[in-house]
């Protein structure tokens, strides 16, 4: 048997966790795709570490499947819509039927809200068989209102009830957090998304503890609670206002350093929590394929420089792709990566711009400018483009 890069990655922890980054309506037809570009001798290879990641069938009748768990947000939504327009149209017309008192806005959120039951019922088996512990599928309030705690609370609840194995995803922004404490003082498992700086991932560590001693004070049942923060590692440097600032300053600022960058951020995130044992996992997404600059070598540094850590690594389909594609060219994982320091000479250099201090240092922002930091706001900006596609289909769809 040979196993896929993902399968190798999480052998070095037994607790660390890949999930799938997209919704689960779509494998099967991405898989199909997949294999149909498979190298010649890999056809049978692939074929079955793609069915080891992910089979109806085997989730059905088994209870289990290589992910342990799915996210999606609204441009994977926008995806399974665009994957199947004639269904979805169906499913609007039918929704905007039942309940003619809905606007446009009402019929799409009530559409969004089932598509998070179809993928949370899909993995549900999995859920089920490991006692809550795996299975899980986050649902996104809508990005639009990143600022707005009354509604996305609101949304929330309404995302909940999508099935036990929904987990909310929520943003980094000073409401997301308040809203994230809220709802674990429920006993509701959620993911914090839009975050990128250690600010973010304190503040985030502080709302879960502070809702898990109202949970426990008011006997909530947490037998099946969970608590994901996620680091969106790409995003951060590509996205932030990192090279901006170096080249103002006359400061020559390379990929590797940038990736160095992202590594330093999230080591002292993850070292952090694990310093207070704190119940939240660290998930890593946003990742990258691509060529060392320092050594002309095929890397995939989001993973290689945390292997051996009990992280969750949650792939979109591309990146899987690309990991296959790069299997022979990629180093063996180091299973204790996750200890090395990150590259001192890059983090000195970075220390310079105000907003790399911004995502490293542990005060390095307050609540009230997390909603402002440029990864979040570009990431915002494209979540919400992706929603407002959605909205416009079934604008479309109820126009006729």
């Amino acid at each position: 048997m040979t196993q896929n890069v993902l399968e190798k990655l999480a052998a070095t922890n037994p607790d660390a966790e890949i999930w799938w980054d997209s919704s689960p309506l779509i494998y099967p037809s991405w898989k199909a795709e997949t294999l149909a570009k498979a190298p010649a001798g890999k056809e049978a290879d692939w074929e079955a570490q793609l069915t080891r990641l992910y089979d109806d069938a085997t989730i059905q009748r088994e209870g289990t499947m290589g992910f342990r768990g799915v996210t999606t947000n609204p441009p994977l939504s926008l995806q399974a819509v665009k994957l199947d327009p004639q269904g979805w149209t169906r499913r609007v017309q039918s929704i905007a039927k039942a309940d003619p008192a809905l606007d446009v806005e009402g019929v799409y959120w009530s559409a969004y809200l089932e598509l998070v039951k179809l993928g949370a019922d899909a993995i549900l088996p999995v859920f089920e068989k490991s006692g809550g512990k795996y299975g899980y599928l986050s649902g996104q309030v809508d990005p639009r209102f990143v600022r707005d705690g009354e509604k996305m609370l609101e949304q929330g609840l309404s995302i909940y009830e999508m099935g036990d194995n929904v987990m909310v995803k929520l943003p980094g922004s000073k409401e997301g957090y308040e809203v994230l404490e809220e709802l674990t003082a429920r006993g509701i498992s959620t993911n914090n998304t839009t975050s990128f700086t250690v600010p973010q991932y304190m503040r985030c560590m502080a709302a879960v503890s502070a809702g898990l001693l109202r949970a426990k004070a008011a006997g909530v049942d947490l037998s099946k609670w969970r608590s994901v923060i996620t680091h969106m590692s790409a995003r951060l440097g590509e996205l932030s206002d990192w090279k901006i600032e170096a080249k103002a300053r006359g400061i020559e600022l390379t990929l590797p350093e940038i990736r160095d960058g992202e590594e330093a951020v999230l080591k002292r995130a993850y070292h952090f929590g694990k310093s207070q044992n704190h119940p939240s996992k660290m998930l890593q997404c946003s990742m990258r394929v691509e060529k060392d600059e320092r050594t002309g070598k095929t890397v995939s540094r989001h993973i290689q420089d945390y292997a051996g850590s009990d992280m969750v690594y949650t792939c979109p389909p591309g990146y899987i792709a690309g990991l296959m594609a790069a299997e022979d060219e990629l180093e063996a994982f180091d299973a204790n990566a996750i200890d090395r320091e990150p590259n001192k000479a890059s983090i000195e250099k970075l220390l310079k711009l105000p907003s790399f201090r911004a995502a490293y240092e542990y005060d390095g922002m307050t609540p009230d400018q997390f909603a402002h930091f440029g990864s979040f706001k570009a990431t915002e900006t494209e979540f919400a483009a992706a929603t407002r596609q959605t909205v416009d289909f079934a604008a479309m769809v109820m126009a006729g």
